[in-house]
């Protein structure tokens, strides 16, 4: 009795003990994580590829590395290869050969260099006639990005209408504005973010080729700046006025309100308040932007011109400026 009852009680002990022991089935490519830095190479890139195993110590294991069939690297723990990503419509095959205990297992990469240029545009800022620069996004204004990928599929160039895309803002996904032939995102600058950071990534349809691209694209205050406004050659504006302008007989000052939203600030969602030396002063006619001055004979002095401009519609759309002139 006492026999049957140990040899049960080591039965039980074995059972128990069998339950707990670790299991591995044999090896295989998905137990091996890849990662390629950038994941979607311009031509000539150097591109790092980087082997991670949560089942495996990858660092006590033989890993071999080769480009296009020519062995490149071998080692003990080799787990990164750098290698330049190709001209635009080739392709590099990289594998990576795994000696692990349970076997070898082979990891392949196919690098597929591709360009992408991101164009933007405010749509709504303004900026003066003959401005060489660029209109800036102020604060709640319209911000319009366009992708241009160039793809090239053997000699041919893929029609980037063509294509998936996938826009991030500051990290998050735009499901709206993402997919098949959106090759364009709009958003609306935010008053409290000094700039905004545009990701987009294009694949094409059987998802073999893909190209990405980030841009940051900044937020700025508008600003007003003074010109002067000759009744015979217009608005001069290759000299901007500065404080202490001396007026010499009557002028007129022109404010160009640069950035601010919208871009035609004849819209009267604009409220503009003039002022001089702290009095308001009523602008006719639906020029706001213009502040005649008249000069009374015998007269001299300082006088400080004060200009505010509030978006009705936008509450964090406003900016001012002042100028003291000399009579």
């Amino acid at each position: 009795m006492k026999l049957r009852f140990l040899l049960l009680y080591l039965v039980i002990i074995f059972i128990a003990t069998s339950v707990v022991l670790p299991f591995k089935a044999n090896a295989a490519s998905s137990d091996i994580l890849v990662n390629m830095n950038p994941a979607n190479p311009a031509p000539n890139d150097n591109v790092d590829i980087t082997l991670s195993s949560y089942a495996y110590n990858l660092d006590s294991v033989l890993i071999s590395w080769s480009a296009n069939g020519k062995n490149a690297l071998s080692g003990i723990g080799k787990k990164s290869f750098s290698v330049n990503a190709p001209a635009a419509g080739s392709e590099t095959d990289v594998v990576a050969t795994i000696s692990l205990p349970d076997g070898e297992v082979q990891t392949r990469m196919v690098i597929r260099p591709s360009v992408m240029v991101l164009l933007w545009q405010a749509d709504d800022s303004y900026v003066p006639p003959f401005y060489k620069g660029k209109a800036l996004p102020s604060p709640e204004s319209e911000v319009k990005v366009v992708a241009m990928p160039e793809i090239k599929s053997g000699s041919q160039i893929v029609d980037q209408n063509n294509m998936v895309y996938i826009w991030k803002q500051n990290d998050t996904n735009s499901q709206d504005s993402s997919g098949y032939g959106k090759n364009s995102f709009v958003y609306t600058s935010d008053y409290l973010d000094s700039s905004n950071t545009i990701d987009v990534v294009a694949t094409t349809t059987d998802q073999k080729y893909s190209s990405e691209a980030t841009l940051d694209i900044g937020t700025y205050q508008p600003k007003i700046v003074f010109y002067k406004n000759n009744k015979n050659m217009g608005t001069l504006w290759e000299q901007a006025l500065l404080d202490g302008h001396r007026v010499v007989g009557d002028e007129t000052i022109q404010a160009a309100p640069y950035f601010i939203s919208p871009g035609d600030i004849r819209i009267p969602i604009l409220n503009w308040n003039w002022s001089i030396n702290d009095s308001g002063v009523a602008i006719a006619g639906f020029q706001q932007n213009l502040m005649p001055l008249k000069l009374q004979p015998g007269v001299s002095g300082t006088s400080k011109i004060d200009l505010q401009i509030r978006n009705s519609d936008k509450i964090f759309e406003n900016v001012s400026k002042e100028i003291n002139v000399q009579f």
